[in-house]
This record gives C-alpha cells, structure tokens and sequence, in this order.
C-alpha cells in the first residue's frame, strides 16, 4: 500500500507543483494585459482630458455636454463641468469615494460611482480610466469581435469603488487595444455594452471614443468623445473636497 501511495505521489505531485507556477503566471498575464490596454486611453501620469458626451434616444442626438478630467496618479480624478448649463459644478474621485461640489454650496456631496452623470454615462464611466489598478481575473480564450481577433478576460473589481463589479472585456490581440466591454452590475446583469474607436493623438493610436449601450433601457446610447489630451497636473489640493468648494479652475 505505501508503495502504491509514493507511485501516486510520483506521478501527481510534479503535475500540482506546475499547476501552482502557472496560476501565478495567468495572473501576471492579465494584469500585463490591462496595462497595455490601459495606455490607449492613459498617454501620461498626469494629465487633461478634455471629453464631449452626446446622448442619442433612439438614434436621436438629445443633449452635449462637456467635461475636463484632470488624473492624477493614486486613483486620483477630478471632472470639471464645462456646458453652460453645469459650469461651476466638480465631480472629485479619490480611489473609492466619489464627491460632487455644486455652485454655491459649502459642502460636497458624496454619491456613488454608478450615479448618472449624463445619458448612460456614470461617474465612474467618465472619472476612471484605467482597468489595472482595479481589476484582476483570468483569460477565458480568444474570440472574433467585429471582424478583429480579440483575448478574452474575464476581470472583477478589488476593490469597493469600481463602477461595475465584473466587466468581460476584449483586447485586440494584436496590441492589446480595448475593441469591447460587457459592463455588469453587483446582481451580474449586463448593463451596458462599450465599444471602443481608436484614433490618432500626437503620432500614437489612442482611444478616441468610448460608446455605451444600455442594455437595461432600449434604445439608449452614450458616446464619450476625448478631444484632446494634454500633460497637465494640478496641485495636491485640488484633489481635496473641502477645497473645491471654494476652488476656482481655470480651463
């Protein structure tokens, strides 16, 4: 019997030890993976991106607004409101919590990242720009998407604040680009379906629009057009809801 227990030991063991190498490894590839992504829509540390949202009910244009987001390294990202309708409004994310300065108010307000920021927009679609701090999870394959071979995964937040808890997203296999995103919410329903258009910024393909298509409400898109992206870093204090209130942003 012991001899027939060291056999199995013999032949199971080395397979589990490879197991546990390649566990470790998958991981590091995901995370690899949404750092490569992560740059066609991050070019610096720190910097402005200045963002135009259209809202489309069945396929019609019904409203434009405009928006400057300062990032900064530390999940750190300030909106500043631009249309004449909201000007003087701030939306301040500071890794989970999410605050919105109103004109003429002496406190911030905290909300959520899922609260509707314009169309099917939330906070958290427009603040946050990068998946690698975020998420981690695993490679489910590879898949055609709208013609272009793509790398599955399959990521989940790590921490609290995210926007969507699980987010099924495709990567072009050649340069790691984002094509498509499958957007879930905490109950694991699709809420929303990204696609992304790439475009040509300072000699470098970046991504030029991000489309969102609820699947909860028919009929309803949202794109998120980046104009422009400049190096730019604000000061500390900015990043401070207590100093918004009476802060005043040049543009």
């Amino acid at each position: 019997m012991s001899d027939r227990l060291e056999r199995l030991a013999t032949l199971v063991l080395p397979g589990f030890a490879i197991l546990l190498l390649a566990v470790p490894a998958c991981a590091a590839d995901v995370k690899a993976l949404l750092k490569d992504a992560d740059r066609f829509r991050l070019t610096e540390e720190s910097l402005r991106v200045e963002t135009e949202a259209k809202v489309y009910k069945a396929g019609v244009l019904d409203k434009t607004r405009l928006y400057n987001v300062y990032v900064k390294p530390g999940r750190r990202s300030l909106v500043v409101f631009r249309s004449p309708s909201e000007r003087g409004q701030k939306l301040l994310m500071l890794a989970d919590d999410f605050w919105l300065v109103l004109p003429g108010s002496q406190r911030p307000l905290r909300i959520t990242p899922l609260q509707k920021l314009l169309g099917d927009a939330s906070t958290g679609d427009v603040a946050s720009l990068a998946w690698s701090e975020d998420y981690d999870g695993t490679i489910e394959g590879e898949q055609l998407v709208e013609g272009i071979p793509c790398i599955k995964l399959d990521i989940t937040g790590q921490r609290k604040g995210v926007s969507y808890p699980r987010i099924v997203l495709y990567l072009a296999r050649d340069g790691h680009y984002p094509v498509q995103a499958e957007l879930y919410v905490a109950s694991d329903k699709l809420a929303k379906l990204a696609t992304f258009k790439l475009g040509v910024e300072g000699g470098r393909r970046v991504v030029s629009t991000m489309i969102l298509v609820d699947r909860l409400q028919k009929d309803r898109r949202t794109e998120l057009n980046y104009l422009a992206r400049t190096r730019k870093t604000l000061p500390d204090e900015y990043y401070n809801p207590a100093f918004l209130v009476r802060a005043d942003i040049e543009n």
